[in-house]
């Protein structure tokens, strides 16, 4: 199933599209540590200027996913994962922390329902939505009010809800059932749930048009993408991008700024696929190596930095899907996000190997694609965010 929000953008993380309200001077990047050998429970904030870490920040037990707010002022963490199969007898936090991106001072935790696993906030940064249910036991989505940090409502309607997007206008919400093979819209104007639309067989990440009229869904256990159509909550033909597959393999969809392309990273057969979102048809495939995780784009959409696991970031052209340049990074590497400005792409290294915790993260610069000197954060490093 997918980690943490999938909208366009980074598995494990991550709203933080243009909204109201004064921005930062310079980004800063946020990493969860969710901890793997042994726990964490931190987020790293990193300086994008300088490339330094700053003090890790005490959140609740196992972090793993991130959302910002449109204005950049604050980062919401949240904390539902068992961090290690060694550590199934620790418990989650089942929370939501704040964090001042300010002060970089958490605040008081959010209660929200069983095993949370992604955040989405709408695009006026007044209200969060997280979908609660990473280990099957939760039914629950938790809409909480942003300006008072309070839950507003527990919505029910999904079996394991689990990747949320939120369209551009921040009218509707879209969760995904995993286990109801399902997606079911949330007006965000009076939290009610709309009718179950139908998709494929586990269906997980999601994201949305930038034009907000087409929601694309992974369907992660039938390797297809099922397009719906935001006007009518009605789901086109799916569109098969591989073989079926009985093992959940962490699927993402990232859409281009242009909305013109939605990438589709595929981990069974180590591909990402184009999808032309005027005809739904699949392009060329991109070839990126064993185990890919994670995509990001440029924000000029000119290029893609896909991320597998076994230590290879590939880049490539998208306007062609010509690889321009292979780069190898030791570890296992679990996600990527690019700066606002598009100078820097932030590679996460979880390492994994007793002895050489904790985690890293690696800038690489987009001018020269070459990667910069590693960057120590917490244990088990997951989900990215950058601030806007």
């Amino acid at each position: 199933m997918a980690m943490g929000a999938t909208v366009s953008a980074p598995a494990g993380a991550v709203v933080t599209g243009a909204g109201p309200g004064p921005r930062a001077a310079t980004a800063t990047a946020y990493v969860v540590n969710t901890g793997t050998t042994r726990l964490s429970d931190t987020v790293t904030p990193i300086d994008t200027a300088t490339g330094k870490a700053g003090k890790p920040i005490t959140v609740g037990r196992g972090p793993d996913a991130v959302a910002i707010t449109p204005n950049g002022k604050t980062a919401y963490v949240v904390s539902g994962k068992y961090p290690c199969p060694t550590c199934i007898q620790v418990k989650p936090a089942d929370t939501v922390t704040p964090i001042s991106t300010a002060t970089s001072k958490p605040g008081t935790p959010i209660k929200v329902g069983r095993d949370p696993v992604a955040i989405a906030i709408t695009p006026n940064g007044k209200t969060a939505y997280v979908a609660n249910g990473g280990n099957g036991a939760g039914t629950s989505v938790t809409a909480i009010d942003l300006t008072t940090n309070t839950v507003i409502k527990a919505i029910g309607g999904w079996i394991q809800p689990d990747a949320i997007a939120i369209t551009p206008n921040g009218k509707t919400a879209y969760v995904t059932g995993f286990r109801s093979n399902t997606v079911r819209p949330v007006s965000t104007a009076t939290n009610t749930v709309g009718a179950q639309i139908s998709v494929g067989n586990g269906p997980g990440p999601i994201a949305i048009t930038p034009n907000g009229k087409t929601a694309y869904v992974v369907n992660e256990f039938s390797q297809s993408v099922t397009p719906i159509s935001t006007a009518t909550d009605k789901a086109g033909p799916a569109i098969p991008f591989g073989k079926p597959s009985i093992i959940t393999v962490p699927d993402q969809i990232v859409i281009t700024p242009d909305g013109k392309t939605a990438y589709v990273v595929d981990g069974n057969s180590n591909t990402v696929f184009p999808i032309d979102t005027a005809t739904n048809k699949l392009g060329p495939p991109v070839k990126v190596g064993p185990d890919p995780v994670a995509l990001a784009i440029t924000p000029d959409g000119t290029t893609g930095y896909a991320v597998a696991g076994s230590g290879r970031v590939t880049v490539f052209d998208t306007a062609t899907g010509t690889i321009t340049k292979r780069i190898k990074i030791t570890g296992l590497l679990a996600n990527i996000a690019i700066t606002p400005s598009g100078a820097t792409a932030y590679v996460v290294n979880d390492v994994y190997e007793p002895g050489t915790e904790p985690g890293t993260v690696i800038p690489v610069s987009t001018a020269t694609n070459k990667p910069g000197k590693a960057i120590t954060v917490g244990t088990g490093p997951t989900a990215i965010a950058i601030s806007p």
